[in-house]
């Protein structure tokens, strides 16, 4: 597998569309500051091909791939793998409530020569080629057909991260084992024994199936043939003896069909005659179809006079006119009186408020004399409080004053000294003031409540002024509209002499409703006596015409009693004769019926004498169908019989066929099972691993160290001790990771030569591990990964803090990264 363009987007620090194309870098190294993202550029082709990164531990770390913040990742991996390309892609994203899954993973063939450089124009996936895998269930599969290399084997011989440098060198003989397996694609040959061993099976399986038919049909041989063409024959005789004999049959039997067919005929007369007979009420239907027809002519005359009675109250009520004007003006009439009754007792309220009004306005009047004197008194009270404290203050500085000394409010020299008052005034003077703030407010109060009452007054004067005004122009309305009246006792009249005849119009319409339900009903009952009378007489017809073809006589139209009469004679008359005709044709059908058994009972006898049961009951072409039946079964039992000797042959030599394959088959997968030819390739390919990891180890070591292995355990010899012999285990850090490198350096360049499968190391990359190594070890490494990368087969890789050695790379991808996001930029050739 060889990567040439990875896209990522919102993977882990890349949070932005990063490009990173290995198209031409054969060997190159990824560069950056520690957690600028280098190794998660390696982390994204391992998670585009897998699912799963070796630092997540499992694949339910998959939330680790998605970027802080973002909701969604892609990656997009381009590869070589055994001269083909493929394009590996998968989406994850965040739902609501933050749990984050694959949403999206597909594997594709490229088309041959596809130019990765056309994914910058923006194609879509089903331009990319043939889908191999379009699910993450789907994509395992089909990523370890084209890479050949199950994840764990991938980061253990391609991709190398941190902390799995040292897996190969330390895995299990078996897991070691099964590596180099599916690396050299020796389980071909596990294939190819399983194969033998299944075909082996499925031939032994089918010679137990084949003797198991053969079993089946232990019967089908040549005297079983010979026995069923001797029935074939005797069948066919048979039928030729009951050709001959059904003429016989078929005589007798029509013998039969016409006696029973006379006999059928005289029972349907018979039959017939027996049905004729007069209904009960045939007598009775004319009289009451004549006395319905009398009744609905009484009531049509009822119902002429009763519609007289109505039309003539109608034209009396319409010459009063229309009484909803007189309801009208008598309700005019009521309403003027009411207005009238209510402006008279409107006029002493409006007196008595316009009275009430006068009143409010004096009081008003002294309400506010009184104030202006209550506040007048205030002032005085307030001058003399004002007073008083100053005569206090006065009283206050003559203590301190010296006749002849500076006055200390008006800087003068004082010549005499005022004697100090003997009392102070401002507690009386405070007192009369409160008296006079407490009267001048009682005498405001006493405003607002005037003014008040006031208004409440002038709001009802002004009420019953409006509501007069109102009544006297209703008045005048009202009295205008009745102008023309003839008065509300006229109207009254009128009014009754209306309803006097709008219950006689009501009471004449019930007459002509009740005169027309009862004209509709005798009408109806006339219909009735004639429908009755018509069906009585469709009776009849249908009597007659069921005996129509014996010809019964001809009947009178006017009275359907006699009509009946005439006919039931006839009838009764005939019916005798036809009773008598009918015992004479059961002797007849008798003797045709015993006729027709002898010849039946010859022929059955045919049957038993063949050895055959006779079909019961059974007529000229029912013994011609048994007997075609026999025959034909014969003839299909001799051919069955032959077709199973034929089926027998063919089956015998089938077994010889199967035979010999199982044997062929087992012979096989013996052979490869006893020769332990995977075994032996493995051997092989572990001696050539380990001659060349112990090479490059020598070059890294100085020439202390050589890898060997014994029964598929690896342990260094350490020439600096004498020769000693090691475990791996035993190395240090820096020393396992020389080892490890040999190991990987080798695999890479000796087994991918050896493949025969997929699984071709087309490239190998190393994530650190660099840094514990000394300079001349660090050059011997620089140097050997070199020589690995100039052989121009192989893409080598490496992810480094070492200076010295990016220098030596010539395509470096420096990684760098700010608060938003990580970077890819290409420097070198």
């Amino acid at each position: 597998m060889r990567p040439l363009r990875l896209d990522l987007a919102g993977f882990t620090v890349f949070r932005v569309e990063t490009t990173v194309d290995f198209t031409d870098a054969d060997f190159f190294a990824l560069v950056g500051p520690t957690g600028s993202g280098k190794s998660s550029v390696l982390d994204a082709i391992c998670f585009a091909l897998y699912g799963v990164v070796p630092r997540w531990g499992s694949s339910r770390g998959i939330a680790s791939a998605l970027a802080p913040s973002a909701t969604e990742a892609r990656v997009r991996l381009v590869f070589e793998s055994a001269g083909s390309r493929y394009v590996a892609t998968r989406v994850i994203r965040r739902d609501a409530r933050g749990a984050v899954k694959t949403g999206n993973a597909g594997l594709q063939l490229m088309p041959p020569g596809f130019d990765v450089t056309r994914l910058d124009t923006g194609m879509s996936p089903d331009d990319l080629g043939e889908v191999l895998a379009g699910t993450p269930a789907e994509m395992e599969q089909a990523v370890l057909d084209a890479v050949g290399l199950p994840y764990e084997q991938f980061t253990t011989c391609v991709l190398l991260p941190q902390g799995r440098f040292a897996d190969f060198l330390h895995a299990k003989p078996a897991t070691r084992q099964q590596i180099l397996v599916n690396l050299l694609g020796l389980h071909v040959y596990e294939r190819v024994r399983e194969r033998a061993t299944a075909r082996a099976g499925a031939a032994e399986a089918a010679v137990a199936a084949v003797d198991q038919l053969l079993g089946g049909l232990s019967d089908a041989d040549e005297a079983a043939v010979a026995a069923a063409a001797g029935q074939v024959d005797a069948m066919r005789a048979l039928a030729t003896s009951v050709d001959a004999t059904l003429p016989r049959l078929t005589q007798a039997q029509q013998a039969v069909a016409t006696a029973a067919d006379q006999v059928t005929a005289l029972d349907d007369e018979i039959g017939l005659l027996a049905g004729v007979a007069a209904p009960a009420a045939a007598a009775r239907l004319a009289d009451q179809a004549a006395a319905a027809r009398v009744a609905a002519a009484d009531a049509d005359r009822a119902v002429a006079d009763a519609e007289e009675r109505e039309e003539k109250v109608r034209a009396e009520l319409a010459a009063i006119g229309d009484p909803a004007d007189r309801r009208l003006l008598l309700q005019t009439h009521a309403e003027r009186d009411r207005v009238a009754t209510e402006s008279a007792e409107l006029a002493p309220a409006l007196a008595a408020a316009q009275a009430e009004q006068v009143a409010s306005q004096a009081a008003l009047r002294s309400a506010r004399s009184a104030a202006e004197a209550a506040d007048l008194e205030l002032d005085r009270a307030r001058q003399a409080y004002q007073e008083a404290q100053s005569a206090d203050l006065a009283a206050a500085l003559r203590h301190d004053l010296v006749a002849g000394a500076d006055c200390p409010v008006c800087a003068q020299p004082v010549s005499t000294v005022p004697p100090v008052p003997a009392g102070s005034r401002v507690a009386e003077a405070k007192s009369a003031g409160q008296a006079a703030r407490a009267a001048a407010d009682q005498a405001r109060q006493a405003v607002a409540d005037a003014e008040q009452s006031l208004r409440g007054v002038d709001r009802a004067v002004d009420r019953a002024r409006v509501r007069a005004e109102q009544l006297t122009t209703r008045l005048a309305q009202l009295d205008a509209r009745l102008s023309d009246s003839p008065g509300a006792d006229a109207l009254r009249t009128d009014l009754g002499t209306v309803d006097r005849l709008q219950r006689a119009l009501d009471d004449a319409g019930g007459q002509v409703r009740r005169a027309r339900e009862a004209a509709r009903q005798a009408q109806r009952a006339a219909v009735t006596g004639e429908q009755r009378l018509q069906a009585g007489w469709r009776e009849f017809d249908a009597g007659r015409d069921a005996v129509a073809r014996l010809a019964p006589p001809a009947a009178d139209r006017t009275d359907l009693a006699a009509a009946w009469a005439l006919l039931t004679d006839w009838a009764h008359q005939l019916l005798a004769e036809r009773r008598t005709a009918r015992a004479e044709a059961d002797g007849r059908l008798a003797s045709a019926r015993d006729a027709a058994s002898g010849v039946a009972t010859d022929i059955d006898e045919l049957f038993v004498a063949a050895g055959m049961s006779p079909p019961a009951g059974a007529d000229p072409a029912g013994y011609r169908q048994a007997a075609a039946l026999v025959v034909q079964r014969a003839q299909t039992d001799h051919e069955r019989v032959t077709e199973r000797f034929a089926q027998a042959g063919e089956l015998r030599g089938r077994r010889a066929d199967q035979e010999r394959q199982a044997q062929l088959a087992r012979t096989l997968a013996g052979h490869l099972r006893a020769n332990n030819f995977e075994r032996w390739l493995l051997v092989e390919a572990l001696d050539l691993l380990v001659d060349g990891a112990s090479r490059i180890l020598r070059e890294l070591s100085s020439g202390q160290y050589e890898l060997v292995h014994d029964a598929g355990e690896f342990f260094v010899v350490d020439h600096h001790d004498a020769g000693l012999r090691r475990g791996v285990r035993t190395l240090s850090g820096g020393e396992t990771f020389q080892a490890s490198l040999a190991l990987a350096l080798s695999l890479s360049e000796q087994l991918a030569g050896m493949s025969a499968s997929a699984a071709s190391l087309e490239s190998i990359v190393l994530d650190e591990g660099f840094g514990s190594l000394d300079a001349a070890t660090l050059d011997t490494v620089a140097a050997t990964l070199e020589g690995l990368a100039a052989r121009g087969d192989r893409m080598v890789g490496l992810v480094t803090h070492v200076p010295a050695l990016a220098e030596r790379v010539p395509v470096r991808f420096e990684v760098s990264k700010d608060a938003r996001t990580a970077r890819v930029r290409r420097s070198g050739l």
